[in-house]
């Protein structure tokens, strides 16, 4: 089975039907694909409970963070000398640090150029769009 992460945008990707995300989905539901979304990820997803939210929850395994992930993920942001730049990557580095660690390397996102950004630092990680 293909393990593939997340990020934010893919998860709002499949809120609004997008093909792409359904695709996944349906993978996930044919036990072709596990869909990882990492606790900061659902954090910047959730705005409240819905029935969408709920189905969407189902086909998605929720992992809280490991703390090596974390640590990877700081290592990188230290490298990017602006603040905003940090605190604008700050969960796009999780999520890359997690697919690369324990995520299956590829990550579907709706910001392929930030996440692309991160590869550098993690090159086994596939970035594709949503």
């Amino acid at each position: 089975m293909m393990g593939v992460t997340l990020d934010t945008g893919a998860l709002i990707a499949m809120e609004k039907s997008k093909p792409r995300a359904m695709m996944l989905l349906r993978a996930a539901k044919e036990q072709r694909a596990e869909l990882f979304a990492t606790t900061p990820v659902i954090a910047e997803w959730w705005r409240g409970r819905s029935d969408r939210r709920e189905d969407i929850k189902l086909g998605v395994t929720i992992v809280p963070l490991p703390l090596a992930v974390a640590e990877a993920a700081g290592m990188v942001l230290g490298q990017f000398r602006r603040e905003a730049d940090r605190v604008k990557l700050t969960i796009d580095a999780m999520v890359v640090a997690f697919a690369a660690i324990c995520g299956g390397g590829i990550v579907y996102t709706s910001d392929v150029d930030d996440l692309s950004r991160l590869r550098t630092y993690f090159p086994s990680v596939r970035v594709l769009s949503i």
